[in-house]
């Protein structure tokens, strides 16, 4: 087949006003810990303008609600007022340590990045964070492991005393049953308030006392912390 000029440039114009397809992504979600908990998981596609939260930087009050307490319902709301794609809690609660919860299914639309977070528990304020990871145009199956970060909003006394509220101190439970009473709590001398990757709990083995109500023996851990599974289809 022969084509004049004019019909080949309108040919080429159309091919690049063509935007790029969306991605369906599967995705699961695997805790890697030895007995740390997470609270319900948020995950959400954006451009490349938007964080659930970045390293460094002040957390929002949404983030410190998110890691102090595990409720991602403001971060998710703010999400989807900024026209992101959301997907909460697919875990449908907890996820156990040596967990994991796949099937997860998006459909990215117009979106380019990704983003989860969830508390880790039990801890004062720390999260899993995946921040603004550029999906990959091309088709296969990706691996992330993730750290855990300190949102830098509260002490790490490592009491749990049922706190959850932000600015409230103390961990809200230990999910397992398997946290102590009575401690005196942990200096936490660090000036640090942003963002950060976290130090991990010290914890002790008195669960009728010492300073720390986490077991060193279960809560304690090294990042990775969870690993992130994501097939781009």
């Amino acid at each position: 087949m022969n084509l004049n000029h004019a019909t080949r440039l309108l040919i080429l114009g159309s091919m690049i006003s063509i935007p790029v397809s969306a991605a369906d992504l599967e995705i699961s979600i695997t805790n890697l810990t030895h007995g740390n908990h997470f609270t319900p998981i948020l995950i959400t596609a954006h451009d490349d303008a938007s964080h659930l939260f970045q390293s460094g930087e002040i957390a929002s009050p949404a983030l410190q609600k998110m890691a102090e307490g595990g409720d991602i319902a403001d971060l998710a709301t703010a999400a989807m007022g900024n026209n992101e794609i959301t997907v909460e809690n697919p875990a449908m609660g907890l996820l156990a340590a040596g967990a994991k919860t796949g099937g997860i299914m998006l459909d990215t639309q117009a979106m380019t990045h990704l983003s989860v977070v969830a508390m880790v528990l039990p801890t004062n304020d720390a999260f899993i964070g995946l921040d603004a990871w550029e999906i990959p145009t091309t088709a296969g199956t990706y691996t992330l492991n993730l750290n855990a970060y300190d949102a830098g909003t509260e002490a790490n006394d490592e009491i749990i005393n049922g706190g959850g509220m932000p600015g409230a101190p103390g961990i809200p439970a230990a999910p397992g049953g398997d946290g102590g009473t009575n401690g005196t709590g942990v200096m936490d001398t660090s000036s640090n308030t942003n963002v950060h990757i976290h130090p991990g709990v010290l914890g002790d083995t008195d669960t009728a006392g010492g300073m720390s109500d986490v077991d060193s023996r279960i809560h304690r851990w090294l990042n990775p912390v969870a690993r992130v599974v994501v097939v781009v289809k």
